[in-house]
């Protein structure tokens, strides 16, 4: 069955890549995604697709009813969006739009989708319903979110959601998924330090905010290394420092902001970590004479896995490649995504697939730089991977 289905996708993998290769060369960015989501919705209506528009802003949702009887619906989800990163590639396809680019594979997540709707279109073989969300501004906005807050399960009402995402660094024909957490939370902090400032030359007259700023980013990695249990896994960086102006470095500044982003698996470790931060902020800009201000901002939950849909989403990934290709059990990615918030709503799962190259050997780009770009060698397999799951869940290939 496996084989038929990717051969079956094998006459119209050109017409994947093409699409994919369009919306890699005019990449939108979160909820910007006009001409990507227009794409979309021509190609699921071409096919017979019943297409529904609107939901966080650029969201599509294409809605297709197996042959079968059946009252089972299961959403399929792919991202669209884009980063704000300067492309570096020089490929035909390479970004049209200065400061956009397609840098994490969305671009071949909603060509993989694509490729599935259209197949199982014209093989309806299935029992139930199929919702194919194509989901904007994953990239930081949760644009998961906001289409569930605008009704994504009340108007499309899903008992089962699975997602799929690329991963680097493993090879061809290879995926990778857990039952549980998977992914960590994602959440984002800045501390405002307080002091006088003063005259560079006269640090003696006013007080310094750099210094506890200074001591504080160092600190920051004290809370995985002395308040974070061993067994547990935490990320705690910091990505943004600002104070004073180029122009007067004879000037000590007023304020410092110095910005990061925190990752774990619990709510425990979330809690630990924006307590100690707090702590670490406030004592520290005491002992200097100033003071500090945190802000603590919860943004991605952790991505859960539910059991019994790890379990299908392996079955399918194994009849696509093959048992031995199929890790059941990856270690957690400190890496968040959007998806979670479906998945706090819905049973389902969420898997890796090989991008290439390896970790030993490298051969690929990492997501979120410069030089990345989708594998159009694994369309086929990702497609093939969305059919097999559907017939696990709507059809009959759980009894083959």
């Amino acid at each position: 069955m496996t084989r038929n289905i990717i051969a079956e996708l094998k006459p119209f993998e050109t017409d994947i890549a093409a699409i994919r290769r369009d919306i890699h060369k005019h990449p939108e960015t979160a909820f910007e995604e006009v001409r990507t989501a227009d794409i979309v919705a021509e190609k699921l209506s071409a096919w017979g697709i019943e297409v529904s528009r609107g939901l966080a802003k650029t969201g599509v949702v294409g809605t297709l009813k197996g042959k079968r009887p059946g009252q089972k619906v299961v959403g399929l989800r792919a991202d669209m969006d884009a980063l704000n990163l300067q492309e570096k590639n020089d490929f035909a396809h390479r970004s049209v739009h200065d400061g956009k680019m397609h840098a994490c594979g969305h671009d071949g997540h909603t060509a993989m989708l694509l490729g599935a709707a259209r197949y199982l279109a014209a093989r309806p073989d299935f029992g139930g319903t199929l919702h194919f969300i194509f989901q904007p501004a994953e990239e930081g906005l949760g644009g998961a979110r906001v289409m569930i807050e605008e009704g994504l399960f009340t108007k499309h009402p899903c008992d089962t959601v699975y997602g799929m995402h690329n991963m680097p660094g493993l090879g061809v024909g290879k995926f990778a998924i857990r039952t549980g957490a998977m992914l960590a939370s994602s959440d984002s902090w800045t501390v405002t330090f307080k002091g006088t400032g003063g005259h560079g030359a006269m640090p003696s007259r006013g007080t310094d905010p750099t210094m506890p700023a200074a001591a504080f980013i160092q600190a920051t990695q004290t809370i995985v290394g002395r308040n974070v249990p061993s067994y547990e896994a935490v990320v705690v960086s910091v990505g943004h420092i600002a104070a004073g102006a180029w122009g007067s470095p004879n000037v000590i500044p007023s304020d410092v902001v110095v910005r990061g982003t925190a990752r774990s698996f619990s709510p425990a470790m979330r809690d630990l970590v924006e307590r100690r931060l707090g702590e670490l902020g406030r004592s520290l800009a005491e002992a200097h004479g100033c003071s500090a201000e945190l802000h603590y901002e919860r943004r991605y939950p952790v991505l859960v896995n539910a059991a019994e849909q790890t379990s299908l989403a392996v079955k399918a990934a194994a009849m696509t490649v093959g048992a031995d290709n199929v890790n059941p059990n990856v270690i957690p990615l400190a890496g968040a995504e959007d998806f979670a918030f479906m998945l706090e709503k819905k049973p389902g799962a969420y898997i890796m697939i090989g991008n290439g190259g390896t970790e030993e050997s490298g051969g690929c780009h990492n997501v979120h730089t410069p030089l990345y770009d989708f594998n159009d060698d694994i369309l086929t397999l990702g497609a093939a991977y969305w059919v097999n799951l559907v017939q696990l869940e709507l059809g009959d290939a759980a009894a083959d």
